[in-house]
């Protein structure tokens, strides 16, 4: 290949052509601030973030009122904890989430133990998935809120989301989702599905980075969520501070594009990741699927190669993009934590790498990867003591 592959979409994704097109009379001719409501320039602003908030809306079921624009997804994360923890004191100071989340979560959660809330972090089995009767019983009369994502960013494990809304609902607590990976690539109904908050990002799907949003509820129940960023008064009081005018109309354009090609572009990128896999596990032993077989996004695969340190693999196929976790822990040199969780040994964690699929990748690029693989996973295999060892029918522990 004459130039990089990239295969690591789920940690950022290009941006589409269609997005960029759309964004860029913010830029230049259209550049009024939404606030501004004195002259045209401010209107046409308004009037572009309107439809977005109506476009990402859309994808989720919910009311164009109940979008608020952010930074992104974290700051989304941080806005519903820290502003339902803050707002619900009165009421209870217990949130449950799990392991496996996304660290804009969990060290939310570490941050509000030293405020005096109480965290419950529930396990998961060996699929990345939460045990649903041990959820029902974990959310107490003093439990505010329940934090599980939709799906997970490592493994591409889809949670069951309906039903964790249903119990959140029966039980009185509010249901928080981290969207980012599944919004835009799996079907999401907040009515449906009985979420309360949901984050995302638009930089998962094809459009920029720096803008995300939170959906927050108005009715059945209303949620009402304490700011973290104060000012002007922006998004219903919720997040103060200037709209970003073009990242906001690439939200809603990337958002719109998503919804309509999702079933699509869901079916083509499961069959290139299900090649991907099936030619790799045929061609190599010692390869192990990480997260749940069929509940999982369409373009996630996290493979673990035993006998192969996933560092020393990604190096020797560096014109293939890839990672071995979540882009936003990748300078650790720690297992991953979701994999940990589902029971993965440290040594198989070590192996493993995660291939996630986009909408630009082709087949030609997939049979590239898989040859790549199998040559570099064989080489280093030679290499290593272990899997020498291995051959010579020497038990080592690399699965329960």
């Amino acid at each position: 290949m004459e130039k990089m592959i990239y295969l690591d979409n789920n940690a950022t994704t290009p941006i589409d052509p269609r997005v960029l097109e759309a964004m860029l009379p913010y830029f230049r001719d259209k550049f009024g601030n939404a606030a501004s409501i004195h002259h045209k320039f401010g209107w046409d602003a308004a009037d572009a973030v309107k439809q977005a908030r109506q476009q990402v809306a859309n994808v989720i079921g919910a009311a164009p009122e109940e979008i608020i624009f952010t930074s992104g997804a974290t700051e989304s994360d941080n806005l519903a904890l820290k502003g339902i923890a803050s707002m619900y004191a009165d009421k209870g100071r217990h949130i449950i989430t799990c392991k496996t989340e996304h660290k804009a979560i969990l060290d939310v959660c570490k941050w509000l133990e030293t405020k005096g809330y109480e965290i419950t972090y529930l396990p998961v089995d060996k699929y990345g998935i939460v045990d649903i009767d041990l959820l029902a019983e974990s959310i107490r009369k003093d439990t505010i809120l329940v934090s599980i994502m939709a799906a997970n960013n490592e493994t591409g494990t889809i949670a069951p989301i309906e039903t964790i809304g249903a119990i959140c609902k029966a039980k009185g607590a509010f249901f928080h989702t981290d969207a980012t990976q599944a919004f835009g690539k799996i079907p999401l109904d907040v009515e449906k599905m009985g979420i309360d908050l949901l984050s995302l990002s638009a930089h998962k799907i094809y459009g920029p980075k720096g803008v995300g949003a939170l959906y927050v509820r108005r009715k059945n129940p209303q949620v009402r969520c304490e700011p973290i960023i104060h000012g002007g008064g922006h998004e219903r009081g919720i997040r103060s501070g200037t709209l970003n005018v073009p990242g906001i109309v690439g939200l809603g354009q990337a958002a719109d594009i998503a919804v309509r090609e999702m079933a699509n572009e869901s079916q083509r990128l499961q069959k290139l990741r299900d090649k991907l896999y099936n030619e790799l596990s045929d061609r190599l032993e010692g390869v192990t699927l990480n997260g749940h077989p069929n509940q999982r996004l369409a373009n996630t695969a996290n493979i673990s190669f035993a006998w192969v340190e996933g560092e020393a693999l990604m190096l020797g196929i560096n014109e293939i993009a890839v990672s071995s976790g979540s882009a936003c822990t990748s300078a650790s040199l720690e297992p991953s934590h979701v994999l940990r969780a589902m029971g993965v040994l440290d040594v198989l964690a070590h192996n493993s790498i995660r291939f996630s699929l986009g909408r630009f990748n082709t087949e030609q690029e997939i049979d590239y990867t898989i040859k790549r693989v199998v040559e570099e996973v064989n080489r280093l295999r030679e290499l290593s003591p272990l899997y020498e060892m291995a051959k010579q029918g020497k038990e080592l522990r690399i699965a329960d």
